[in-house]
């Protein structure tokens, strides 16, 4: 399978899902509202191929764009 074409504000709102941050969470660090944050991730979604937000964190880890720092979960 070939990596999806992320934008870069995409990806980092895909890490920022991946670490289990909120859309208010990602909102406010961003400075951007959490509807926007949630266009994002229907996009994201899209280009990914898969439907949930689960699919979409099972992809970024599979693909190499999240990888957990050390304490964090999934290490």
């Amino acid at each position: 399978m070939t990596q999806p074409a992320f934008s870069p504000r995409e990806l980092d709102i895909l890490v920022r899902l991946c670490r289990g941050e909120t859309y208010g969470a990602i909102a406010r660090a961003l400075g951007i509202s959490p509807h926007t944050v949630d266009t994002h991730i229907r996009r994201l979604r899209s280009k990914a191929g898969v439907a949930t937000r689960s699919q979409l964190v099972v992809l970024a880890v599979e693909q190499g764009f999240f990888k957990s720092a050390p304490g964090e979960p999934g290490r």
